[in-house]
């Protein structure tokens, strides 16, 4: 499993900074774990989260190669809300087995299981996440998804990742029109594989560029696809691909 950085924002205005921020509704936080991001003013992806709440302050739950990024994002915004950002000595533990009492179940999709925090060393169960992530497409941090994506690309309103009631937050106004006045012409897609080849490969369809390959699993695969190129006959090195429903 990936490392995971556990922070703690604390402060009276913690659920206003938040909320206009993310790309989720913080007053979800009452019912469980919420999955959100936060994005450029443009529109694209900057990293990715779980919130938590926990007691008078909010959880925030990352991945180690983007928190000290997120950490001075968050800063910047800051200015003068009542809100502080710290470290704690707080890890993951997963699975999708039996779940223990005050675990919290994953928001992304059923068969991702739960997720608990406590200071026991980060573990997870020993489940085959890939499989399930290429099975039901849902992108990981730093593999599908990277600064250059467009979190609807990336299936984030399945994954209950996005509100469009909430209001406004920062890319919200891009990430809203994709939604009503656009249709998309990319995204995640999942492919049957035959064959194998290096995440990031280029994907080509009748010579020419479809898209990218990312995770594989039990013949499976997530892709990044232009869907006007998409189909039962496109290549990744020398695997074979074809667009699955």
């Amino acid at each position: 499993m990936s490392t995971r950085r556990i922070l703690r924002l604390t402060g009276t205005d913690t659920d206003s900074f938040l909320q206009g921020l993310v790309t989720n509704d913080t007053r979800k936080l009452d019912d469980g774990l919420v999955y959100a991001a936060i994005l450029t003013p443009q529109g694209k992806y900057l990293a990715d989260f779980f919130l938590k709440r926990d007691g008078a302050s909010v959880l925030l739950d990352v991945a180690e190669g983007m928190a000290d990024a997120l950490i001075k994002r968050l800063n910047m915004y800051k200015l003068r809300a009542d809100v502080r950002i710290e470290e704690t000595n707080l890890h993951l533990q997963r699975g999708t087995g039996p779940a223990p009492e005050g675990t919290l179940s994953d928001p992304r999709h059923p068969d991702m299981g739960w997720r608990a925090y406590s200071d026991a060393p980060e573990a997870d169960d020993g489940t085959d996440w890939d499989a399930i992530r290429v099975r039901h497409c849902i992108p990981e941090t730093g593999i599908e998804l990277t600064p250059d994506t467009y979190i609807l690309e990336a299936g984030f309103e399945p994954l209950n990742g996005v509100d469009f009631k909430k209001g406004c937050y920062v890319g919200q106004e891009v990430t809203a029109r994709m939604k009503h006045k656009t249709q998309l012409r990319k995204g995640l897609r999942v492919v049957a594989i035959d064959g194998a080849a290096p995440v990031g490969s280029e994907i080509l369809s009748a010579g020419k560029p479809a898209g990218t390959l990312f995770t594989q699993s039990n013949g499976q695969a997530i892709a990044y696809l232009r869907l006007d190129r998409a189909g039962d006959d496109m290549q990744a090195g020398d695997a074979r691909l074809r667009l699955l429903d």
